[in-house]
């Protein structure tokens, strides 16, 4: 398996004269962290406001309570926000995972980023979504560390649905999918958790500079977790089971 400086040098050579793709790529889920760091920058300085010229009396409980209705009016809209963005980044997780496999940047970004939202996967990374929220749910209230765990077992199973679904593999059903992503990820989840944790430095300076760090960030960031993916296939090939554990061959 590559180490994490190898894996970015991967990137970092696709990328090479490449970086307006990468980024115009990304730049839906990119602009919505933006409007994200903008906005939390925006409560926390209502929040001091409110807090200086109030303080703890009872206008503090009323504003509380008058934003726990409203909260609870937008759960529904956070939901579908949600959904609409793993769908979003799971098109553009498939694009890069193309492009790292055939080097070529020769590709529409926008029928790249939106990729999922197709005849072909919608249906399947719909139900895919469904089962890993509700299986990690699950884990989750046991105590908040299985839940962690179990996300990062699962956190293969789109790219694994992209394979195995060009392979023709017709009897495959969705729970296989997440079978296969917890397989292909065991003894392999620290070294995942770890790369994630590679960028927490680069994440407190895209903040600083109020989400903008973000534009070319968020790409570097996600093809290097597609390329944890692609070599970590490559690696394990001869165990990449089929659902009648046969092994299969995927065309790169």
């Amino acid at each position: 398996m590559k180490s994490r400086r190898e894996l970015k040098k991967e990137v970092k050579d696709i990328f090479r004269g490449n970086w307006g793709q990468a980024i115009k790529l990304t730049i839906i889920p990119v602009a919505f962290q933006i409007l994200l760091s903008m906005l939390v920058a925006a409560v926390v300085l209502v929040v001091l406001y409110l807090v200086s010229q109030y303080g703890s009396g009872s206008e503090m409980s009323t504003i509380s309570n008058d934003n726990s209705v409203s909260n609870s009016g937008n759960s529904f809209g956070s939901s579908f926000a949600g959904l609409f963005m793993t769908m979003l980044i799971v098109g553009i997780n498939f694009t890069f995972l193309d492009w790292l496999r055939t080097k070529n940047a020769d590709f529409k970004v926008l029928k790249g980023a939106f990729s999922v939202f197709s005849k072909r996967y919608f249906i399947a990374v719909l139900v895919l979504y469904i089962l890993i929220s509700v299986f990690t749910l699950l884990w989750s209230l046991l105590f908040i560390v299985p839940g962690i765990i179990k996300s990062l077992s699962y956190s293969q199973t789109y790219l694994i649905y992209k394979d195995l679904s060009e392979q023709d593999n017709e009897d495959t059903n969705y729970l296989d999918y997440i079978t296969k992503s917890r397989k292909l990820m065991n003894g392999h989840k620290l070294e995942f958790f770890v790369l994630k944790l590679s960028f927490i430095g680069w994440d407190v300076l895209a903040l600083l500079t109020f989400g903008i760090g973000y534009i070319w960030l968020t790409p570097y960031k996600t093809a290097t977790y597609v390329s944890f993916y692609k070599n970590l296939v490559e690696e394990q090939k001869p165990e990449f089971y089929s659902k009648n554990d046969e092994p299969i061959i995927v065309k790169y």
